[in-house]
């Protein structure tokens, strides 16, 4: 895993900038702090930050490929592809010879036997750029999932990419600055695709190529979600989905560096936990939780969350024979100023989960102490309709996106609720989501006489894994990235997602409850305990002291006379919002909004954006 940056100019000889790509290839340090790599030639500048995975010395970059001492084409890969011992194999039969062990060798090699075409080969988590010296142009590849970020932003000659927005704000041709749209964005919470929410740059969307010649720049989708017609039964579906699973945790394994797996206790993360296990044979899985000080002694369920972790990670461990780390935070780690700004730097954007990022920024830390890769039960709610809305007639049929007719997930836009009013009428958030929705619903490719529930859970699940779960995967990228952390994510193997995709809604919940057939297919290799468990989402600190030290940070904020976002605030809302007791309701529900008030200030301050509405 690793980071990657560019710039492609056909109006200027990029060989006299090579400070301004290493400047911009610098910034991916976070992601790549093994090695770093820079590659020029007039109109190309391609740089590399290594996490080394696999084949440690074998497989620098950028990466180029010759042939009778002529330059055909130029690799700068962040990802892993699962495959590539199937696929260096095919090509070694074509003729291809290889100097490395590495993936990166075979996808390189893969483009030059098939074009882009080879990316339907290819089976795992990517976001690359390959330099064509031949045509000079250049192409920009992101996996069907969108695991992997990648951005870019076209200039009047040629683009600016990298693995984050970082890179490219890093060259002075960039302007940091936020219009309308991108501040919808930040607040809508609907992740419209392709969108990068400041002004100019884009996000390469999942299963796209973007490419790049000198007559402008073209996209094609080489992957997307599609119905198809599912004639297994159900206990042919269960048998099916159990062997992609082990398929996938068992290549999903692959490493050179110590890998572990981070576990919750929750139906996902402990499959994938006992799933590897299982893989491992006579070498003990190392898993990691995360908790905080006192919370399953205190805990108190929410709207969200019925039952604590600890106890069910403590099931799956004693079940497996685990070697088991817990990370335990408290609240002064959670509002630790320097944990914050790390937090915020990993996202480049105030996305406002306040202690779910930076514990997780937390979690992943400690864990990079002892690992290099995790694999993450992540996305299986996505897949397999396992979040309480989907099973709610009300949220499934509010005429939105669900997530945000719940109570908990929905009004993370809690910033809102300070803004000055006229801003508000002006950004029209309610007309941005509307629209949002209206988009992914017309993305959705409903069956020949598909009606009823069966459509409209189609409808939602497409949602969901092509809009939600991309908030999700952006935020495990980033909060592990930033510590060089390599998370895998064995439920996005787009066969998995293809498959279960189309299974029928009926057949998902054939046992009356969430991931039915999750639970059947993997129950076998888990504690009864987790097995009955119900969704858990992630956890938030319940510790009133956290609240207590949002509000103090809050209130200093709102004392300042120089508060960069005070022009988008109605300062006596804001004051407000601190005028309650902690551990009140009143100041509960404003959580989510001192959260935002702080960290967006941040933002604006440190990143230097200018908001223009």
């Amino acid at each position: 895993m690793c980071g990657i940056a560019g710039w492609i100019d056909y109006d200027r000889d990029l060989g006299a900038e090579r400070d301004v790509a290493r400047a911009m290839t610098e910034t991916m340090a976070c992601r790549g702090p093994d090695a770093e790599g820079l590659w020029t030639e007039p109109h190309a500048a391609l740089g590399h930050r290594r996490l080394a995975i696999i084949d440690i010395e074998g497989g620098r970059q950028p990466m180029a490929a010759e042939r009778d001492g002529r330059l055909l084409a130029v690799l700068t890969y962040s990802g892993e592809v699962y495959n590539f011992r199937e696929l260096r194999a095919e090509l070694a039969v074509r003729g291809h010879r290889f100097r490395t062990e590495s993936d990166t060798e075979v996808v390189l090699e893969a483009y030059l036997e098939w074009g882009e075409d080879f990316v339907d080969r290819l089976n795992g988590m990517y976001a690359f750029a390959i330099w064509d010296a031949r045509r000079e142009e250049l192409l920009l590849v992101r996996d069907r999932m969108g695991i992997k970020p990648l951005y870019y932003y076209p200039t009047p000659s040629g683009v600016l990419f990298g693995s984050e927005p970082k890179a490219i704000l890093a060259n002075p041709l960039v302007e940091r600055v936020v219009d309308a749209d991108g501040l919808r964005e930040l607040l809508a919470f609907v992740k419209t695709p392709e969108s990068a929410v400041y002004r100019g740059m884009y996000e390469v969307r999942p299963g796209q190529i973007v490419r790049v010649r000198r007559e402008g720049l073209t996209k094609r989708r080489y992957w997307r979600l599609e119905s198809r017609e599912h004639t297994d039964d159900l206990p042919t579906t269960i048998s099916t989905i159990r062997g992609l699973l082990d398929d996938i945790v068992g290549r999903q394994l692959i490493s050179d560096v110590p890998l572990c797996t981070l576990l919750s206790g929750g139906l996902d993360s402990s499959a994938v936990t006992a799933l590897a296990a299982r893989s491992l044979g006579s070498t003990k899985v190392r898993s990691f939780s995360v908790d905080f000080a006192g919370y399953t002694e205190n805990f108190q369920p929410d709207a969200m969350r019925d039952t604590p972790d600890g106890p069910y990670v403590h099931d799956v461990v004693e079940h497996i024979g685990a070697d088991h780390t817990d990370i335990v935070l408290n609240s002064a780690d959670l509002m630790n100023p320097a944990v914050r700004a790390a937090a915020l730097r990993a996202r480049d954007i105030p996305v406002g989960m306040g202690d779910m990022d930076t514990s997780l920024y937390l979690l992943f830390k400690a864990i990079r102490e002892r690992s290099t890769v995790a694999l993450s039960g992540e996305s299986a709610d996505e897949v397999f309709g396992g979040y309480k809305w989907f099973h709610d007639p009300d949220t499934v049929n509010a005429g939105t996106f669900p997530w945000l007719a719940t109570v908990g997930v929905g009004h993370r836009n809690g910033l809102t609720t300070l803004f000055d009013e006229p801003l508000l009428r002006k950004l029209d958030i309610p007309a941005y989501r509307a629209d949002s929705y209206q988009q992914a619903l017309a993305a959705v490719e409903p069956l020949p006489g598909e009606s009823g529930l069966q459509k409209r859970m189609r409808e939602v699940s497409h949602m969901h894994l092509t809009r939600f779960v991309q908030i999700l995967l952006d935020r495990k990228d980033r909060m592990s990235m930033a510590v060089g952390l390599e998370v895998r994510v064995p439920f996005c193997d787009h066969r998995l997602v293809e498959y279960v995709f189309n299974t029928p809604w009926a057949m998902k919940t054939f046992d009356g409850r969430e991931k039915s057939l999750l639970r059947a297919a993997a129950g076998d290799v888990l504690p009864r305990s987790v097995v009955e468990r119900r969704k858990s989402p992630y956890p938030s600190t319940q510790d009133p002291a956290y609240e207590r030290a949002l509000q103090v940070e809050s209130a200093r904020l709102l004392s300042r006379d120089d508060l960069a976002i005070a022009p988008l605030l109605d300062l006596a809302k804001a004051r407000n919002v601190l005028d309650h007791e902690v551990g009140t309701t009143s100041l509960q529900e404003n959580r989510t909004a001192m959260e935002q008030l702080v960290q967006f200030n941040a933002w604006m301050e440190e990143y230097g954006v200018r908001v223009t509405i």
